[in-house]
């Protein structure tokens, strides 16, 4: 045990009762937890030598669950911070040098991303205070309590198989998207999906994309050395009756990014006949297809063709940003590609949260979750839409479009003169966040128009922003 001074023992403890976690941000909360231990640490107030509380006991003082604790404890055991003893417990590691001179001044370093507050009308954000916790909870304790010997090898650089199969199942169901968990690969997020589709093609090849598109995507093919051409879409969504010559092609069909229209079927069809005629692949991007509020989901355009399409989904959206996991559907020829690709380094997302989830799909939860707030967004959606109408009618004219997660809305008369960039900087000075059609990648010139997402905020948020926005751009008027 430890030689320290009482009283340092008591601020060291006194310290740790007081460690605050940001439960709804978008860092992982052992993330948070490691990054609050490191600075005790370097800060002198857990100094070297110092016993730490067991896992266990932590977890309760902090009302986290075990896993959190485990997870920050092993990582700076790894980085040096901490060191563990066999029968001890764990401690600060011994004869670490003064670090205190060392640190940034906290009044000008820069606050993290996931410091930022979120404000009306953020898009892309799901609502976690619906989230059932409860149940996820149980099911990471139930995992890691006592631990498939499987989990604790070697993973498997596809990823957790029962979660493949999970995922498999669930698209059968609710994608029409008939599959093997051999086709599913779990990747850390879309980001790492689309670069590592990147990798089945060669530096210069072509990749078609939307105008506009989704930007990350855009950034990973040419972080690869690929050649991006833009294709114009209509209310139809992609032109496909004179695409060019290309190895591939990134789409968004069920609905577009980001202005939510449905690619037809007779689109559907001609984009996989070109595909067969260049044999060139589909990369099909799902990221918020669930949330259709009128009918069920539409079948993905990989349910039409097993061998062209690459299926890329998310649970971002549809759970947490802070689970940090995607997935893609490649078709069986590709799999022995796919998987040499990552064999070397094997996969970047954590193997921590697969199992738990895997089991929180064959509850039938995850499906349940989806239900609920299909039918929440869909009350939010309309909330948004009438307050549009009560407070702003010849402002910002919204497309009825009844899914998805955000409002795309156009520039009504009351606002001419202003273009949409205009109209997004008056809401940010109102501490609002609305994002300007004209902004996002590839997008044509004349493409004018706000985002506006709805799905993070209750009805009432929406209600009184959309008066806020009222307000401002009343006043701009003058």
């Amino acid at each position: 045990m430890t030689n320290l001074p009482e009283n340092n023992k008591a601020n060291l403890q006194a310290a740790l009762l007081a460690l605050t976690l940001d439960r709804s941000g978008q860092v992982p909360m052992h993330v948070q937890l490691a990054e609050a231990l490191r600075d005790l640490i370097r800060r002198g107030v857990a100094p070297s030598g110092a016993a730490l509380p067991a896992s266990r006991a932590l977890a309760k003082d902090l009302g986290i669950s075990r896993v959190t604790t485990l997870g920050a404890y092993d990582q700076l055991v790894a980085e040096g911070y901490l060191d563990t003893r066999q029968g001890a417990g764990t401690f600060v590691a011994a004869d670490l040098p003064p670090m205190e001179e060392s640190r940034p001044d906290p009044v000008s370093a820069t606050p993290p991303i996931g410091a930022q507050p979120l404000v009306p009308f953020h898009p892309g954000l799901p609502d976690t205070e619906h989230f059932p916790h409860a149940q996820w909870a149980k099911h990471l304790e139930a995992v890691w309590r006592r631990p498939d010997p499987d989990l604790l090898a070697q993973p498997d650089p596809l990823g957790w198989p029962p979660l493949r199969a999970a995922i498999a199942d669930h698209l059968n169901a609710w994608r029409g998207l008939s599959c093997s968990a051999g086709q599913v690969v779990i990747t850390s997020g879309s980001v790492e999906a689309f670069s590592l589709l990147s990798r089945l093609m060669d530096q210069g090849d072509t990749v078609l994309t939307e105008a506009p598109c989704y930007g990350p995507m855009l950034q990973a093919f040419r972080g690869r050395g690929l050649a991006c051409r833009s294709v114009p879409v209509d209310a139809q969504g992609l032109q496909t009756d004179a695409l060019p010559t290309a190895k591939a092609v990134a789409v968004t069909p069920s609905r577009n990014y980001p202005l939510g229209m449905t690619l037809p079927l007779s689109r559907r069809l001609a984009l996989l006949d070109w595909a067969k005629a260049q044999d060139a692949l589909v990369i099909e991007d799902d990221y918020d297809s669930e949330f259709r509020f009128s009918g069920p989901p539409l079948p993905a355009l990989a349910s039409l063709s097993a061998d062209r399409v690459i299926y890329v989904g998310s649970f971002s959206k549809l759970m947490m940003p802070a689970l940090r996991l995607a997935y893609l559907v490649v078709p069986d020829r590709l799999v022995a590609k796919v998987t040499a690709l990552l064999q070397p380094m094997g996969s970047q997302a954590s193997v921590l949260p697969q199992p738990a989830l895997a089991r929180f799909v064959e509850a039938g939860e995850f499906a349940t979750h989806l239900r609920r707030m299909r039918r929440i967004y869909g009350q939010r959606r309309l909330a948004l839409m009438k307050a549009l109408a009560d407070h702003l009618p010849n402002h910002l004219i919204p497309q009825d479009v009844a899914s998805g997660m955000h409002l795309i809305c156009d520039l009504g008369p009351a606002l001419a003169g202003l273009r949409d960039v205009d109209v997004a900087a008056i809401g940010q000075k109102a501490g609002l966040s609305l994002r300007a059609l004209s902004r996002y990648p590839e997008a044509p010139e004349d493409l004018q128009g706000v985002v506006m997402g709805y799905a993070a905020f209750e009805e009432g948020a929406l209600v009184g922003a959309v008066k806020t926005l009222a307000q401002a751009l009343s006043a701009s008027e003058k």
